[in-house]
């Protein structure tokens, strides 16, 4: 770093990123600050700082060594930072700076004994609350909310038509009788469907959302808001709005679709609002065109209700159809590294494994991973020329579908 940027980074004060430090703190205090930037996005504390940004220098002999050693002693597991000085910022005056990246492990400080966890809120380094620490450890693939299991309920709570079907006709494999409770116990607890815990054996998550016979009751954020507006922006005069509940999955018969899961739920609220033209195609035969592929909404409403977090237990999954575009708005940020430029390459991760791998065995997902760029982009390209926006907005994310030469004006 330049003495140049050091003055600009100095300047422009503390923020998410950047925290000053005189360097007479103690190694736990150092410790902290460095723990906060790894467990958030990264950072670097400058020392020699003062908090109003005055230069006051470095002081400490052989400070590299106790930056250091604090990273080995005080950090778990232990990070090992990026140092510099840099000399002279002001005459006799030396700032050192003492930088980590994004950590891959959630990290705590090690004191008397007892760890402590923090992340960076804003300016500040905050020790992380219970919902935050579930939420690092999900991010960092240490924890799996999908299998965790929701207290109160039990192998009543689940839709056993539904688990048959699936069982027996997607996966065509032997589904236990219906009087065999300790055989289909055993089948749910061996596909994560059970938790295996004391009886009786409570649901997981992912086992509710995709099979529940009541799913609201234990996980009131497992729905989607849909609403139809006849502008461009929200209004409060909405053409439809209405909550869509229920699993995730279908229920098929041997006439077709008994139960609509929640998918096909969506389906149905954006074909109400979207209109259809009738063209002849070949001269001859009269094909309806919709304003939008359902390929498209299909795979942006699947990835939304699969990936969504379900930590962020007081919002719903939106999806809002307006004049000139269709948003759909997953609550919580991308899992595992993703941003929307990897999606747009077909890079894949998968924050609820579990609730993936039996939507691509109903065919909701391809094996390859590639919905977004040959379903969502390519296909809205196809359909319209117009190439959708994918957005990560703080504690959400937003697939945004354009009608077509409207392109461009934005919603909310």
């Amino acid at each position: 770093m330049t003495k140049t940027d050091l003055l600009d980074l100095i300047n422009n004060g503390e923020n998410s990123g950047v925290e000053f430090k005189r360097d007479d703190i103690d190694n736990r205090a150092l410790a902290k600050e460095l723990v906060a930037f790894a467990n958030f996005e990264g950072g670097q504390v400058l020392l020699g700082v003062d908090d109003d940004g005055a230069i006051v220098g470095v002081t400490r002999p052989k400070l590299e060594e106790w930056v250091m050693t604090a990273c080995r002693d005080k950090v778990r597991p232990e990070i090992i930072p990026y140092f510099e000085i840099i000399k002279d910022i002001e005459p006799g005056k030396d700032i050192a700076i003492a930088r980590v990246e994004r950590g891959w492990a959630v990290h705590h400080v090690w004191h008397n004994n007892h760890r402590t966890y923090y992340t960076r809120v804003g300016s500040e380094s905050r020790e992380a609350s219970p919902e935050e620490l579930e939420r690092l450890f999900q991010q960092r693939g240490a924890f799996r909310l999908e299998v965790r299991p929701v207290s109160g309920s039990s192998m009543k709570d689940l839709d056993r038509r539904r688990l048959r079907d699936y069982f027996a006709r997607v996966r065509q494999q032997d589904a236990p009788p219906d009087d065999d409770e300790t055989a289909w116990r055993t089948l749910l607890v061996n596909t994560e469907i059970l938790a295996d815990e004391p009886s009786p054996l409570p649901a997981t998550v992912a086992g509710l959302l995709l099979f529940g016979l009541n799913v609201n009751k234990y996980l009131p954020q497992a729905g989607i808001d849909a609403a139809a507006y006849p502008g461009r922006e929200k209004d409060y005069a909405a053409k439809e709005r209405t909550p869509l509940r229920g699993p995730i999955t279908p229920l098929l018969g041997s006439s077709g679709l008994v139960e609509n899961g929640l998918v096909e739920q969506a389906i149905d609220f954006v074909r109400r609002h979207i209109k259809a033209t009738a063209h002849l195609e070949d001269g001859a035969r009269r094909v309806e065109r919709w304003d939008y592929p359902e390929e498209a909404i299909r795979e942006a409403v699947v990835n939304a209700v699969v990936h969504r977090d379900y930590l962020l237990s007081s919002t719903d999954i939106e999806l809002s159809i307006y004049e000139d575009r269709i948003e759909i708005i997953s609550p919580g940020r991308l899992p595992n590294g993703i941003t929307p430029v990897r999606m747009k390459a077909g890079c894949r991760a998968a924050r609820n494994q579990l609730l993936k791998d039996v939507m691509r065995d109903y065919g909701y997902l391809e094996h390859m991973g590639m919905g977004v760029p040959r379903k969502i982009i390519k296909g809205m390209i196809e359909h319209n020329g117009t190439e959708p926006d994918l957005i990560e907005d703080g504690e959400r994310f937003i697939v945004r579908l354009w009608k077509g030469s409207t392109q461009g004006v934005q919603g909310t």
